[in-house]
């Protein structure tokens, strides 16, 4: 049974924090969630000096926060119905604390790569704060909080970048994590102080073969297009891995299908309405998402700054929008 409302309804959402204070907070996670994943981006042409390994295991950096993202956001969504949103927030939050703090003491690239892998985790606090928005906030309110945290992903995406190239410019590449880090504690603290816990629960059993399976089909699908591009589209690891993703698949919706509470309601997502805006959403995010651009070492000459570096990979990103790439100048490199 699950406890349902409609939002606004209650006294305990009267007597919450201000509704503008609450989409604050939330929205700032979201920009966590970008700048954390967008800081090591123009530097990846430089880690495999840094941490003394290729170019392929340094892009471990990048490819371990999708694998943690994929893998936990149903996983993290699925227990904040159970055990309280709040509670996953805080947990997602020092995840990406304890992952940035782990990153920053380390020169080690499996060091390293496990503290990023931890702070993916941080992708959760997406899905769980639109769903805390939806418990609490009036009706009237919860359409602009959603758009607001949803514009932040890319609002952080574009500051990261950027900032990253300055801090590596002028700093050592550890203060990239502590910087992270420190955003973290100060919305971890935001978090406990302001976002209300929501009293809705989803009760009953949790999915475990249902997690087990997702977990599996995505991690092997999201290894084969992550390594294709070194191990080749046609080599026998890249079509044995797509191979196992698609046959746990079609293992794991029939289970989702027949379970009574299942990990992801298939179904839902099957409507109409829900499957354009799945479906737009992905074919933008794919042209906009920072993963997409080229490698560094492809936009990124030798003799230019990281800065110069950045800014001209965020104004590839910015490209997705047209009026966005009317106005995006970034300045010419400068040898030395």
């Amino acid at each position: 049974m699950v406890n349902m409302r409609s939002p606004g309804g209650t006294e305990q959402t009267r007597s919450a924090p201000s509704t503008g204070l609450v989409i604050t907070v939330l929205a700032l996670c979201g920009t966590l969630v970008s700048l954390q994943q967008t800081l090591v981006l123009p530097l990846l042409p430089d880690f495999p000096e840094i941490l003394g390994t290729t170019s392929d295991n340094a892009s471990w950096l990048v490819t371990v926060t999708l694998l943690t993202a994929a893998v936990g956001t149903p996983i993290v969504s699925r227990l904040a119905d159970m055990f309280g949103k709040k509670l996953m927030l805080v947990v997602c939050m020092g995840a990406v604390i304890l992952g940035s703090v782990v990153a920053a003491l380390s020169t080690s690239l499996a060091v390293v790569v496990l503290g990023r892998g931890l702070a993916g985790l941080g992708a959760c606090l997406v899905p769980v704060g639109i769903s805390i928005m939806r418990d609490h906030l009036p009706a009237e309110s919860v359409g602009s909080g959603v758009a607001l945290m949803s514009a932040t992903l890319g609002i952080g995406g574009a500051v990261g970048m950027p900032l990253a190239g300055v801090i590596y410019d002028n700093f050592d590449w550890h203060t990239l994590f502590y910087v992270s880090g420190g955003f973290a504690v100060v919305m971890l603290v935001a978090v406990l102080r302001v976002v209300p816990e929501s009293t809705v629960r989803t009760r009953g059993r949790f999915d475990y073969v249902g997690a087990l399976l997702l977990s599996v089909a995505l991690t092997c699908f999201l290894l084969a297009v992550s390594k294709a591009g070194s191990w080749g589209w046609g080599s026998p690891l890249t079509l044995s891995l797509l191979a196992a993703a698609g046959l746990v698949l079609a293992a794991w919706v029939p289970w989702e299908l027949r379970v009574g509470q299942p990990l992801v309601d298939i179904r839902t997502s099957t409507r109409r309405t829900v499957l354009l805006t799945n479906s737009a959403s992905v074919l933008v995010a794919s042209r906009c998402s920072p993963t997409s651009s080229p490698p560094c070492s492809r936009c990124r000459c030798p003799p230019a700054p990281a800065t110069a570096s950045a800014c001209r990979w965020w104004r590839q990103v910015c490209g997705c929008c047209p009026a966005a790439s009317s106005w995006s100048r970034c300045p010419p490199s400068r040898p030395g």
